[in-house]
């Protein structure tokens, strides 16, 4: 047993030392891609300026070409009629020619050194854009190896390095949580990995046995059925929780009643479920922030409040909406959650509630008794959508 104990974390270090390894060269990667991405933005908005600047000189120097025929002529004209003039008027008219002339020389060197400039910012940019690319495609091949070579074993080891970054993140907690959405997100189309490489094992199968014995291939194409329809519905739920399809295709109320039904079903929780005014020019980080908080909230309820029944009211004003979520659950001490500091059970889903609605310019309240159950008003500005008038 000792040695069993003993091999089992040594293969756990060596998972955690490859999973470490591979997640840095990622870090790496996304640091690469994310200055790229900078880069380009910084080259497009110098060769934007460039390009005003080019148009502008294009233009001196059509007017100066033009000044300097004008000179040319009047010259001409003072040479045939030279008693008509003073010699100060010539000499004036000499002057001007010439000033006309090397100002029309120095902006058509500038005019040369904008186009060059223009065609090196060119080329640069497009090597920007194909470093974005290269990266982009490495960080996938990364996540297909990290899928492969830990499996359910990666699970695990995220898992417990979950717990030991909530004890050291506190107030930032929020900024930590996003920042995994957004790597989970990037690697959803790597996540099914082992699956589809089953799928491809099976196909395989298939196709030798088809000929030969086509009953057991028909088997085979049954199993093979179901895990990937399984494969299919583990893909749809990730998506669905990360970001929900229907804020954009239906709004934010279909959306809530529909994960409301969803959470009534699995939870056997009652939920009671009201609206108040409309708001059609939601912008989305607010729909997606009201999501995010009645989400968070009932499910902090279905784990701690041991609640049989919940209240939420959203009701949408002229300049903000007000979020109120009620259960008659088990409540808690709040000031306990100021003494608990960094512990794992210390509110982490309140505090990424409470960051959520500040990060929004919000308002975040709670209230909670022992016994009597606990109480959240929120309220969110509405901001009106980007580009959409109010007239």
């Amino acid at each position: 047993m000792a040695n069993n104990r003993v091999d089992t974390s040594n293969l756990d270090q060596i998972i955690k030392k490859t999973v470490e390894a591979i997640n840095n060269s990622k870090a790496e990667l996304f640091d690469i891609a994310e200055g790229a991405r900078k880069e380009c933005v910084r080259l497009e908005k110098e060769l934007e300026e460039l390009k005003l600047k080019t148009a502008e000189v294009i233009e001196s120097v059509q007017l100066l070409e033009i000044a300097l025929k004008e000179s040319k002529k009047q010259l001409m004209f003072v040479s045939k009629s030279y008693d008509k003039y003073s010699e100060d008027e010539i000499r004036k008219t000499y002057e001007n020619a010439d000033n006309i002339r090397v100002e029309l020389a120095v902006k058509r060197e500038r005019e040369q050194y904008y186009i060059r400039r223009r065609n090196e910012l060119e080329l640069r940019l497009k090597e920007a854009y194909k470093t974005v690319k290269k990266a982009d495609n490495l960080i996938s091949q990364i996540g297909a190896s990290l899928s492969y070579l830990t499996g359910d074993l990666e699970n695990v080891s995220l898992q417990l390095e979950d717990l030991r970054q909530r004890q050291l993140l506190g107030i930032q907690i929020i900024k930590a949580q996003e920042e995994e959405r957004q790597r989970v997100a990037r690697e959803i189309h790597d996540g099914p990995a082992q699956s589809m490489s089953n799928i491809v094992l099976k196909a395989e199968i298939c196709e030798r046995l088809v000929d030969s014995e086509p009953e057991k291939a028909k088997d085979e194409l049954k199993i093979l059925k179901s895990v990937v329809r399984d494969t299919l519905g583990d893909v749809r739920k990730i998506i669905y929780d990360l970001r929900p399809m229907s804020l954009d295709d239906l709004g934010l109320i279909p959306t809530l009643q529909r994960y409301i039904e969803t959470y009534q079903e699995e939870s056997k929780i009652a939920v009671s479920f009201k609206t108040r005014g409309t708001c059609d020019q939601l912008k989305p980080v607010v729909s997606l922030t009201v999501f995010r908080l009645v989400q968070e909230a009932i499910n902090n309820i279905k784990k701690h409040a041991h609640a049989s029944k919940v209240t939420i009211n959203l009701e949408f004003l002229e300049k903000e909406l007000k979020l109120y979520i009620v259960d008659n659950g088990v409540g808690f001490d709040i000031d306990s959650l100021k003494t608990r500091g960094h512990n794992n059970n210390g509110g982490f889903g309140l505090i990424s509630m409470r960051e959520r609605v500040q990060l929004l310019d919000g308002n975040f309240e709670i209230n909670s008794t022992i016994g009597k159950g606990t109480r959240l008003y929120i309220t969110v500005p509405l901001i009106p959508e980007e580009g959409v008038s109010d007239g």
